[in-house]
């Protein structure tokens, strides 16, 4: 069978590809893995200047020991959810676009909405909640004017803007900005670590100390232990950059004769970068759990106290004085300015994927940007009802980064199953049990979060079915393809005049063709009905917004030609059609329907949800939206 291809009037922008299809980067933004690292890296290591002081504030002298558990849960829990993630959805779609092939229809688009609401709870507070600690270190530092104090909302605000402004003015040279802050920030984090680690074993009562302290608080190791169990969800922000790394990994420089569709080494590369960043990680959060909780006095992490949100920045200028203390402010305020570029990054890639390819959006939202442009304004508006607190806005950051990470779960748990890898989806299963709960606990701890993403979620499902209702008249067709039969179909016809009729396919019996080829004559004043062919539009997914549509020719009955379309909605693919066929016949071709009965109201529902409705006055709308001649436009018949 030979096929005729043809490109649709309106082409779909290469950032609304469906998820699953490989939307590559230019070379020049692709860059190593370990360079790629150090952007999600401005996340996840940025959580240091703030994670020890929420460790010891959740689990007091057990900080270490619940510290432990957290990193054990992050390299045998998130990091093997991650790496199958990565391995599933090669493209940077994450577990979102794993977890929407399970869910059919409207109920995967509702779904994955809902997710992309947390994504976005996650991606925004952590722009919101990394700048408003950079304000804090900047506030807190002995060198500031003490005019500056007081002012962490307008200073955040600030640091918001500049993140926008780098974004609107490109981001070829993020990577490179992202490699050295990260570079310099775990090198100061090195010294600052060392050095507390010297003055512990130079000052060893303090180990003793700690011990006689949880001994007499807690008893024995084992109630020590499970304490830490019960305690760890409130240490969640430590697992911060697993999402961003699996969101940015389209970044990654693969092979040339990479497979577009699975490209094995970005893949296998993507896997080194999560786990070098996860076991990274780990040490650094024992190691700065440990100094901390033995060196800094516990008033000292109480709210106004001097560790407070900046534990380590406290030890540096503790032990090797306000410059050095300085310089590590300045590092660190600037990666936690940076973390949210990863953030950006992530949601740049997100959205563009999915809302538009929904027709969930206007078609601006997959410009880069307007997109920073609204998402810079959604991080003020954030920004100022927390009033820039850092420990207000941890629940929401907390909430949003357990329900991805339980979705990631959840999602590779089902994967593994469908493979019948039986080992896999039992370890799976597991962790998502054990997700499941740390989020369940979390929301029960700090209810903000969940009403924060609640609030992402109505507003994304909002205007993205008012953005779908008002974008329902366009021509939503990507590209049209002709089987052999059709094709000839389409010329034979075309040397006369080309009449199509639509018609059910649900009534295919020769009685149904007879009767309509009658009515067509009588009302229309028709010399003959033999050159008529019929046209049957089987709607298939009908939540897609945009659509390839495929025309298949045959004969029913030894004597009616039929054109079968499959498409996501019947008046759209009729208006993409008859436009298409004006274009490859060079004449107007002729339409005709049947009034559909029915109300009004109910057929532009039905035209919404399901793509069928009042098919006649609906298809002649798409077509005069797309078409603004009168004099070009194909004929459109009702009767």
């Amino acid at each position: 069978m030979t096929t005729s291809t043809t490109p649709a009037a309106d082409p779909v922008p290469a950032a609304d590809q469906p998820a699953d299809s490989d939307t590559p980067h230019d070379h020049e933004q692709t860059r190593p893995w370990w360079q790629v690292m150090c952007l999600t890296g401005v996340d996840y290591f940025s959580t240091l200047g703030y994670q020890p002081g929420i460790a010891f504030l959740a689990a007091g002298l057990l900080s270490p020991l619940a510290t432990i558990v957290l990193v054990l849960l992050t390299l045998f829990g998130a990091l093997p959810v991650y790496r199958r993630v990565a391995q599933e959805s090669p493209h940077g779609q994450g577990s979102i676009a794993m977890l929407e092939r399970l869910l059919p229809l409207w109920r995967g688009k509702l779904f994955v909405l809902a997710l992309l609401g947390f994504a976005l709870t996650d991606f925004i507070i952590t722009i919101t909640l990394s700048a408003a600690d950079a304000s804090a270190h900047v506030v807190e530092n002995p060198h500031v004017p003490a005019a500056l104090h007081g002012q962490e909302l307008w200073i955040t605000m600030g640091l918001i803007a500049l993140l926008g402004a780098v974004f609107l003015k490109g981001f070829k040279e993020a990577i490179g900005l992202a490699v050295a802050l990260v570079g310099a920030y775990l090198a100061l984090n090195v010294v600052v670590i060392a050095v507390s680690a010297a003055h512990v074993f130079e000052h060893g009562h303090v180990v003793t100390d700690w011990t006689s302290a949880l001994t007499a608080e807690h008893g024995n190791i084992a109630l020590m232990i499970a304490v830490s169990l019960t305690l760890f969800p409130k240490l969640a922000l430590g697992m911060s950059g697993f999402e961003t790394g699996v969101a940015v990994m389209g970044h990654v420089r693969g092979a040339p004769d990479d497979d577009p569709v699975r490209p094995a080494v970005r893949i296998r590369d993507t896997k080194r970068l999560l786990t070098t960043a996860a076991v990274v990680m780990s040490v650094f959060l024992i190691c700065s759990s440990l100094v901390t909780t033995l060196l800094i006095p516990a008033e000292a992490f109480e709210d106004g106290g001097e560790a407070n949100g900046r534990a380590l920045a406290y030890l540096a200028h503790l032990y090797l004085g306000d410059t050095f203390g300085t310089a590590y402010d300045v590092s660190t305020i600037l990666i936690l300015w940076f973390a949210g570029a990863s953030a950006m990054a992530g949601m740049l890639n997100l959205i563009p994927r999915y809302l538009p390819r929904y027709g969930m959006s206007p078609e601006w939202a997959g410009a880069v940007r307007p997109l920073v442009c609204i998402l810079t304004v959604t991080a003020f508006v954030i920004t100022w009802i927390f009033d820039a607190d850092v420990d207000a806005q941890g629940g929401a950051y907390a909430t949003g980064v357990l329900v991805l990470m339980t979705s990631a779960s959840v999602a590779v748990a089902l994967a593994a199953r469908k493979a019948r890898q039986r080992g896999w989806t039992i370890a799976f299963t597991l962790i998502a049990v054990v997700f499941t709960y740390t989020t369940l606990d979390n929301v029960k701890e700090r209810p903000d979060g969940v009403k924060i993403g609640a609030c992402f979620i109505a507003a994304i499902v909002l205007v993205s079915l008012l953005s779908r209702m008002t974008r329902s008249l366009e021509l939503r067709t990507t590209e049209i393809e002709y089987d052999a039969k059709a094709d000839a179909f389409v010329r034979d016809c075309a040397r006369r005049t080309l009449r199509l009729v639509a018609h059910d396919p649900q009534h295919r019996d020769a009685g149904a063709y007879r009767a309509k080829v009658r009515q067509i004559v009588e009302a229309h004043e028709l010399d003959h009905g033999g050159d008529l062919v019929f046209v049957e539009v089987v709607v298939e997914d009908y939540s897609d917004f945009e659509s390839r549509i495929v025309v298949q020719g045959s004969v029913a009955h030894k004597e009616f030609r039929v054109l079968t379309v499959h498409a996501a909605t019947i008046p759209n693919a009729l208006a993409a059609l008859l436009l298409d066929l004006r274009g490859r016949t060079g004449v107007r071709p002729h339409m005709y329907f049947e009034w559909t009965e029915g109300s009004p109201v109910a057929q532009m529902a039905r035209f919404l949800l399901f793509g069928t409705g009042e098919v006649a006055p609906l298809t002649r709308e798409v077509i005069r939206r797309a078409e603004p001649d009168p004099r070009k436009r194909p004929h459109v018949h009702a009767g």
